[in-house]
């Protein structure tokens, strides 16, 4: 007797497709290096939050408060070319207009001769954006409150920053701000910390503006560099706000680059969220893009294209390692440990129970325990049953990761008529994570796949095992 089985869910859209594709590619990455994603935020995430400032937009209010500046923008463009050669002519127009015709635009403590030239400048550039910041995040849009909730609760190792606003220390209080230069001062705890690389809407003096700002950071920059080799190392990252065109986003993946063991490939961990208002059902966007880096070199990384970035977040944030975590009192704790270890430790005698810390050191759940963390897996019989992630499956056929092994179930579903990610069963279990589906496979997935792969014949057996329930 043959059973027909009817496919009783509505057929997906192109662009459904590719959703689905890209969160389990995500998922999948953020499983397998098993920490949080590093985040790099630019001014598209401002503008379309707070209704910030492109550079250009800057630039022409920049040229419309100050007298001294009598020409239009279009001019500069035309004669100056790059933004930042802008930034640097408007610096000194502001100096001459500040001891000038707009002598009582600025405090008077800003008249003496230790004050830097470009600090006029960027006293108005921090005037503009204090006056931007809305007195709650949702009070300006309130239609991207669920975006920002989702972006809220990824719980990110780290975040890099090149604006100037306060927009992520409103959605990421827990965060420790880390200014400019700071960055290269004193021992960071590398958790929880917002790096502000060109400066502080709260110290203007911080902000890098001009084109000598920029040629003393490139100076500098070597320990950022050396910071983000290691993020790249062992994190997902993800650059959001910023064109791929974007000078800051080369400079970054330029050095990422020269650090690349293979060079051609698409780098793995390394994705940028690019806003796209036209997509349709019918859509198919790309999947990876070819970046130029600096010495005509060139990298691929991947692309993902959304007009609402909420399901993305939501990829991201879906890593129950952290869920249940306050990144604050992790940041104290981890500063703690550094201290004790740095000074304390030398000059105290220290009563040890090493009983109890080689039996909190053997597993990593009770080790999570000792600090007071919450668990980092949830150890019940169907998670025990179904311990694997999908890139797990892939590279226990044989293959790189988890694009075959889905493939594979893929032909699984044509051929049986049933997707086994559907549904818990022997082979699968979904966990629900915020919004994110996260999947989890049994050896029986394996040994089902490697039939498939194999040619053999097998029956489809969705039960669920008495020791997975």
């Amino acid at each position: 007797m043959v059973v027909e089985i009817v496919e009783l869910e509505p057929k997906q859209t192109r662009y459904e497709r590719y959703v689905e594709e890209i969160t389990e590619d995500i998922t999948n990455t953020v499983q397998e290096f098993g920490v949080q994603p590093i985040l790099f935020v630019g001014s598209g995430l401002t503008k379309r939050y707070m209704e910030g400032p492109s550079w250009e937009e800057l630039l022409g209010y920049l040229a419309d408060k100050c007298s001294t500046i009598d020409k239009g923008l279009g001019f500069y463009k035309q004669s100056l070319g790059h933004p930042i050669l802008i930034g640097q002519e408007f610096s000194k127009l502001y100096q001459d207009w500040a001891w000038a015709a707009g002598n009582n635009e600025f405090p008077k403590e800003m008249f003496g001769d230790n004050v830097n030239k470009h600090s006029y400048i960027k006293y108005k550039i921090a005037e503009f954006f204090k006056g931007i910041k809305p007195g709650a995040i949702t009070g300006l849009q309130d239609a991207y409150q669920p975006e920002i909730e989702a972006l809220a609760k990824i719980k990110p190792h780290a975040i890099i920053t090149t604006n100037y606003d306060e927009m992520l220390e409103m959605i990421f209080p827990d965060h420790e701000r880390i200014i400019g230069q700071q960055i290269l001062r004193g021992q960071q705890v590398c958790i929880g910390e917002l790096y502000k690389i060109h400066g502080c809407v709260t110290d203007h003096d911080s902000l890098v503006f001009t084109k000598d700002d920029y040629d003393e950071w490139q100076k500098k920059k070597k320990f950022l560099s050396a910071k983000l080799l290691t993020f790249f190392n062992e994190h997902p990252l993800i650059f959001i706000g910023y064109n791929a065109g974007d000078p800051n986003i080369k400079a970054i993946l330029s050095d990422i680059d020269e650090a690349l063991p293979e060079k051609g490939g698409v780098i793995p961990n390394v994705y940028i969220l690019q806003w796209d208002p036209s997509l349709k059902d019918d859509s198919w966007p790309q999947r990876d893009k070819i970046i130029p880096t600096e010495e005509d070199r060139s990298v691929r990384v991947k692309m993902i294209v959304a007009s609402d970035f909420g399901w993305v977040f939501d990829a991201f944030a879906a890593n129950p390692a952290l869920a249940h975590v306050n990144i604050k009192v992790l940041r104290a704790l981890m500063a703690r440990a550094y201290e004790l270890v740095r000074s304390d430790i030398p000059k105290m005698k220290v009563e040890a129970d090493f009983k109890m810390l080689n039996s909190a050191v053997e597993s990593s759940e009770s080790f999570a325990k000792l600090f007071g963390i919450a668990n980092i897996n949830d150890y019940s019989a169907a998670s025990a049953y179904h311990p694997l992630s999908l890139t797990e499956v892939g590279k226990a056929l044989g293959f790189k990761g988890w694009h075959s092994a889905d493939a594979l179930i893929y032909a699984v579903s044509q051929k049986k008529g049933v997707n086994i990610k559907k549904s818990d069963n022997r082979y699968h279990r979904a966990d629900k994570v915020n919004k994110t589906v996260f999947h989890k496979y049994s050896a029986d997935a394996i040994e089902l796949l490697r039939k498939e792969r194999d040619g053999e014949e097998y029956e489809l057996d969705l039960g669920i095992p008495a020791e997975a329930k």
